[in-house]
């Protein structure tokens, strides 16, 4: 979903900004991982750098083409990812001038995404219809 190029540096120090003012158990979660090169790679690549391009064209795109945009960007985030992102949607930071007209209801779409999770595995398979072990068992008459 490249559609424009952003600094990266900015980018990224825009992100180290957040995760100083984290508060504590998200602080030491993203921070372990950002040190990882291919945990930072990712990030920036598959969740922030699509963020800020759905923030700066949502300004632009009609509804239909930021709705499809939205669907086709499909990413979970963990909670302190959450925190680190929600001010690049909400205006806080370097980014500040990028969401000055970004509609009040993409925001929203924008924020819901953020914390829209999936299903764990475990719950998705309790609510998977298991056959019965009678059923299984062949019936001898």
């Amino acid at each position: 979903m490249k559609l424009f190029s952003f600094p990266l540096a900015s980018l990224e120090k825009a992100i180290h900004k957040r995760v100083l003012t984290l508060p504590s158990p998200h602080r030491e979660w993203f921070t372990e991982r950002w040190a990882q090169k291919p945990y930072k790679k990712a990030f920036v690549e598959n969740k922030a750098m699509p963020l800020v391009t759905l923030v700066a064209k949502g300004k632009t795109l009609d509804d239909a083409a930021f709705a499809e945009l939205l669907q086709e960007w499909e990413v979970t985030f963990y909670d302190a990812e959450e925190e680190v992102l929600r001010p690049l949607i909400q205006g806080d930071g370097l980014l500040q001038l990028m969401q000055k007209n970004l509609p009040p209801a993409r925001a929203e779409a924008l924020l819901a995404k953020l914390t829209q999770r999936r299903l764990p595995a475990d719950a998705a398979a309790a609510s998977a219809p298991t056959p019965s072990p009678q059923a299984a068992e062949p019936t001898i008459d």
